[in-house]
């Protein structure tokens, strides 16, 4: 089935990004220039911990969102992501992966970690109430929302924006790719991403 939403409201604006629904469907892009994304969060882990854009250090993040019962769209791209941060090395030690729910009504921190075991890259998922969550994707201006499916389980799946985020130290945004990429050119990005902030530490 193939859902089609296009509003003035729809949070995240590119030329190049896509929504994604559990069975792969597209949902419509709204193709003007993109606020300022500012990645504040403030959810519970996998490990049942709370946990905001500062948690991590000097770590940048590598930050995607999605749900668990997700069919296609976010199997695949959690195993992309694996795959690229796999292919930085010893790189990969300066990123935070972390995995946002944009279905909290089933997804808690053990159905996170549980999913998340079967992915490589060592991603965190987080989690939340619903306001939580939906204060997340405000801040990264993703859009999700339930879509009755009967041939889903539970009835229902969550179309949502399929972007992977890179934020700097402390939740600073820094860019975002898009689902087209490769893990190898995603890989290159991120490299050479990372290596310009050491250039300027």
């Amino acid at each position: 089935m193939e859902h089609a939403i296009a509003t003035a409201s729809t949070p995240l604006i590119s030329s190049t990004g896509s929504c994604c629904c559990g069975n792969g469907a597209k949902v419509a892009e709204d193709t003007r220039r993109p606020a300022p994304i500012a990645g504040t969060f403030e959810l519970i882990d996998h490990f049942g911990q709370p946990v905001n854009q500062s948690s991590y250090g000097d770590r940048h993040l590598l930050i995607f969102f999605g749900f668990t019962h997700c069919a296609v769209v976010c199997p695949r791209e959690l195993a992309k992501l694996g795959r690229a941060l796999d292919l930085l090395g010893p790189l990969a030690s300066r990123l935070q992966p972390l995995y946002i729910t944009v279905d909290p009504a089933r997804d808690d921190p053990g159905a996170m970690h549980r999913f998340l075991e079967r992915f490589p890259g060592g991603f965190v998922g987080l989690t939340g109430s619903m306001e939580q969550i939906a204060a997340a994707k405000k801040s990264f201006r993703v859009f999700a929302e339930p879509v009755e499916d009967p041939m889903a389980p539970g009835g229902y799946v969550v179309p949502h924006t399929a972007f992977t985020y890179l934020m700097g130290p402390g939740g600073r945004y820094e860019t975002h790719f898009p689902e087209i990429l490769s893990a190898e050119d995603l890989a290159e990005k991120l490299r050479a991403h990372l290596g310009l902030t050491a250039s300027h530490t």
